[in-house]
């Protein structure tokens, strides 16, 4: 209610719509750059897309918006994750990138984010919230409190907008965002405008012509204690889901069960959680998950027992009172294992990888397998058979980046009559580089440089990580040059 000198609002918190609630705080600065329109004509012509984002979104915004409140951080940043994933908890990106933040493998051990064959805390909705705005308040104050140069900070890396302050000349107090844009990586010279666009159409939706889903303005979530592993399958029964729901709100889990050595939580909706609380309360501690008596034989090894039953070597020591390596024929061994077999768990890691190499990029494709040899990269695979390196990379999960192992299998789909699909990606241009080395380099500099890792600088020139580089020296490096700043 509105009148003069009174104005009484209606508390955040009653709001029927969570849109609305976020729609009420929004405090980044409005923009009428160039860039940010043609976002902006992206998004209006795309309204389905919107649709679907916003009601994915329903799982995880509202703790995501509480959290920011709580930190008295802009509520505005609720939209990056739309930027980042399209809100998808299982995206991972050519970068390796992972999860709703879509957090890197060394950003997250920085910021704390424990990731094993078991758990990858980067994905974990809890666990990745906390560390993303950790992150961001940190580039915020690096920036002094400037939050368009943190969003930059936050796709770039902290050191590109820094550079660009420098070459602009200014420091973050005498340089914002549109003054420094020109110097930034490409990528960041699109992410900003494309966030500030999502808070205009969340603004007004209207004058945009987008109509915006309603979305329930209270906890999607709980957090069940588990109190320590316990199977997925069993869990959603429990709780009374579906696996693949449990998964969703849960996408930091890899594999059939929970990490032992946790976090002993799960995520289920608000109204299952009493359910599932009461359920775990009266099983045992083996009861969490299924056990086997495996009695050994000549030959088994704990690394190829741990790969039969989907578990790990440590925790088989551990369950076992087991030290170093050695078993004995005659003796047994205890292991977890799914009460399901493993087909039934779709959202594990596994699971989605053998979905992404095992799904055609379009009809009229024949799969064929290349097993690596000694030398080769993704990018020679990708060079002898006439393909994109990002989409070779993605049919195999991995990220183009990532170093092979002499023997691996790989997946490549090329054309019905058997010739290599010309399938280079949008945009992509690989060019082999050669640089001289100057005094001061290090395989560090160069590689963030170049934009490229160091573990393929080594491989490309037959180094290794102890060996100095001298000034003088030439490096081959094969580069994307659509990812080089200007």
């Amino acid at each position: 209610v509105r009148g003069p000198g009174l104005v009484i609002e209606t508390p955040l918190a009653a709001e029927p719509d969570l849109l609305t609630r976020i729609r009420r705080q929004l405090v980044l600065p409005s923009s009428d750059e160039p860039a940010v329109q043609r976002e902006l004509d992206w998004f209006r012509a795309h309204p389905d897309y919107l649709t679907r984002v916003f009601t994915r979104a329903e799982r995880y915004l509202y703790h995501i918006v509480e959290t920011l409140e709580q930190r008295d951080m802009p509520v505005d940043l609720a939209l990056l994750p739309i930027v980042e994933s399209a809100f998808d908890p299982f995206a991972y990106s050519h970068g390796r990138a992972s999860g709703l933040w879509q957090i890197i493998p060394g950003t997250g051990r920085r910021l704390g984010l424990k990731q094993n064959w078991w758990y990858d805390g980067r994905r974990d909705v809890l666990d990745s919230t906390r560390a993303a705005l950790d992150y961001l308040e940190m580039l915020s104050g690096h920036f002094d409190g400037d939050w368009l140069l943190a969003v930059a900070g936050y796709n770039s890396g902290e050191g590109n907008v820094a550079r660009a302050l420098r070459r602009h000349g200014g420091s973050p107090d005498q340089a914002d965002f549109w003054q420094i844009r020109a110097f930034l990586p490409a990528e960041t010279r699109t992410y900003v405008p494309r966030l500030l666009a999502l808070t205009a159409l969340m603004a007004d939706p209207a004058a945009h012509g987008i109509e915006l889903p309603v979305l329930p303005n209270a906890p999607y979530f709980a957090s069940v204690t588990t109190d320590g592993q316990i199977d997925m399958a069993l869990a959603a029964e429990l709780a009374g889901l579906d696996t693949e729901e449990l998964y969703h709100l849960n996408p930091g889990v890899n594999r059939w069960a929970t990490d032992p050595d946790g976090p002993h939580r799960l995520l289920v909706p608000s109204d299952a959680a009493a359910t599932l609380d009461a359920a775990l309360a009266s099983l045992g501690d083996r009861e969490r998950v299924q056990w086997s008596r495996h009695r050994i034989r000549a030959g088994d090894t704990l690394e190829a027992l741990a790969q039969r039953y989907a578990t790990t070597p440590a925790v088989l020591r551990e369950v076992n009172q087991i030290n170093g390596h050695l078993i004995r024929a005659g003796d047994h061994l205890m292991i977890p294992q799914a009460v399901r077999s493993i087909e039934a768990y779709t959202l594990t890691s596994d699971a989605r990888a053998e979905r992404q190499r095992s799904t055609p990029p379009r009809t009229g494709r024949q799969q064929r397998t290349h097993v690596v040899k000694a030398g080769e990269t993704l990018w020679t695979i990708s060079r002898r058979y006439g393909v994109g390196i990002r989409e070779l990379a993605r049919w195999n999960a991995m990220a183009p980046g990532d170093v092979l192992s002499i023997g691996r299998r790989l997946v490549l789909w090329t054309d019905a009559g058997g010739a290599p699909a010309q399938a280079q990606a949008a945009g992509e241009r690989i060019r082999r580089v050669t640089y001289q080395v100057r005094r001061g380099d290090s395989l560090s500099s160069i590689a963030s440089r170049f934009r490229v890792r160091v573990p393929e600088l080594l491989q490309w020139n037959s180094l290794t990580a102890d060996r100095y580089l001298q000034p003088g020296q030439r490096l081959v490096m094969y580069v994307d040059v659509t990812e080089q700043s200007t």
